[in-house]
């Protein structure tokens, strides 16, 4: 079986590389001409763990190849769509035109048993009217032209490697009747080594494939807006947001995984997806099914102007004059995705409010600086924290949490720090002199 992959960003590059160490032949195809370059020299575009190695590993056997021509995908018997969909410029909803311009370019290549597997989050519907889009363009048997299924991606940046090769589930959203059937066949075939290590398929209809998701994330998004809604609350109380945090953690029914109170969420998928599904519902008529997602986001929103603040109230109510170090530019660790990044968009406000900010981290700088050249950066963690007049962690890079509240206070100008991600231990930054604040928590 040969599979082509469309689309060779993060999700794209990943899957091809992931297929090809399985087995299969993979040609992956993408219409950024820098980008293929870099992955013909076997140079990855994006900072992800593992995935440097995995790539090197699978260039080395020659099944994984990189192309700018959709015509070298024409004998694949699986395509997997893998393009973004960004929120639409002046609206909540998702933009497709990258799903649009690879179908369009996709369409002249396809065989009439090829199987168009769709990995992209995309509103509910749209596998319809890609297949839709397919029908009226192909001659023949309605049981015998390209089958579009629907197989979404649950993708943790930092976890990608891991996620792709022995993911928790895999879903596979196919049609009715005997084009449905053989689509899932071709499926398990795909998957034969996830399944036989035990991990669940489950076959569905397409809208529930669709939905699975943006539904998850919706969810996700919800619980750690939550915990930062309890963190205004404790704030309000001098209660401890971490505290509570364990204590409902206990509870088998809730659990403790995101349950972090801080600066919130961001990156390319949570903040974007969440729109894009109220947007959806109201164009379903349902949009009241998900007015609570308008809330969600208005809470993480909040979490910023939050940080702010508090940062603001350490300087004594102004940045004028004083030099800010933003520790973390990435909207997670492990990451060089700066897309709505809670850090750099933290550290933007602090720089219109005049304060000097510095912003250091591991691995998304130069993302950084294409995203906001006006601030200034810094590779040398010592050298940003020096003459720092507060110091604020919002990312939650492990060379972060090891810092030495000691060494650090000398170099600083004051010792005052915001712990945005509450992974510090405050009683020990401020056994070392240190004016420390959490997020929804005053002494812990």
């Amino acid at each position: 079986m040969k599979l082509s992959v469309i689309g060779a960003g993060y999700l794209g590059a990943v899957h091809a590389a992931a297929m090809a160490s399985l087995g299969f032949d993979v040609v992956a195809v993408d219409v950024d001409a820098d980008r293929i370059g870099r992955l013909r020299d076997g140079a990855a575009p994006f900072y992800e763990p593992g995935f440097d190695a995995l790539l090197a590993d699978v260039m080395a056997t020659g099944r994984l190849t990189w192309s700018l021509d959709y015509a070298d995908l024409a004998d694949a018997d699986v395509h997997f769509l893998c393009v973004g969909t960004p929120q639409r410029r002046g609206s909540h909803a998702a933009d497709l035109r990258y799903v649009w311009d690879a179908v369009e370019a996709l369409i002249p290549h396809l065989r009439p048993d090829a199987v168009l597997a769709g990995k992209s989050t995309v509103p509910v519907g749209t596998a319809a009217a890609i297949a839709d889009r397919i029908a009226r363009t192909w001659q023949g048997d309605s049981d015998h032209i390209p089958v579009v299924v629907w197989n979404p991606e649950f993708l943790r940046e930092g976890f990608a490697v891991e996620d792709t090769l022995r993911p928790d589930r895999i879903v596979v959203g196919v049609p009715d009747g005997p084009a449905g059937e053989r689509a899932a066949a071709v499926m398990r075939e795909v998957y034969a080594t996830q399944v036989a290590a035990s991990i669940p398929l489950l076959v569905t209809d397409r809208p529930t494939a669709e939905l699975v998701k943006v539904a998850a994330n919706a969810f996700l998004a919800t619980k750690i807006s939550f915990i930062n809604a309890m963190a205004e609350v404790c704030e309000a109380t001098g209660a401890d947001v971490v505290t509570l945090a364990d204590a409902i953690g206990y509870d088998a029914r809730i659990g403790r995984k995101f349950l972090g109170a801080g600066v919130g969420f961001g990156g390319g998928c949570l903040p974007k997806d969440i729109r894009a599904f109220s947007a959806r519902a109201g164009e379903l008529g349902v949009d009241q099914a998900l007015t609570f997602l308008r809330e969600v986001d208005d809470i993480n929103s909040r979490r910023r102007d939050r940080a702010v603040e508090t940062a603001r109230d350490l300087v004594g109510g102004s940045f004028r004059g004083r030099r800010v170090c933003v520790l973390g530019a990435a909207f997670k660790p492990n990451s060089d995705d700066v897309r709505d990044s809670p850090a750099l968009d933290i550290a933007a406000r602090i720089h219109n409010e005049g304060g000097q900010v510095v912003v250091h981290d591991p691995k998304a700088l130069a993302n950084a600086e294409a995203r906001f050249p006006s601030l200034r950066y810094e590779p040398d963690l010592r050298a940003a924290l020096g003459g720092a007049d507060v110091v604020l962690l919002l990312t939650e890079w492990q060379e972060y949490r090891d810092l030495d509240p000691v060494a650090v206070a000398e170099w600083v100008a004051g010792p005052r720090l915001l712990d945005g991600r509450n992974v510090l231990d405050g009683a020990a930054w401020r056994a070392a002199g240190w004016s420390f604040r959490g997020m929804g928590r005053e002494h812990g």
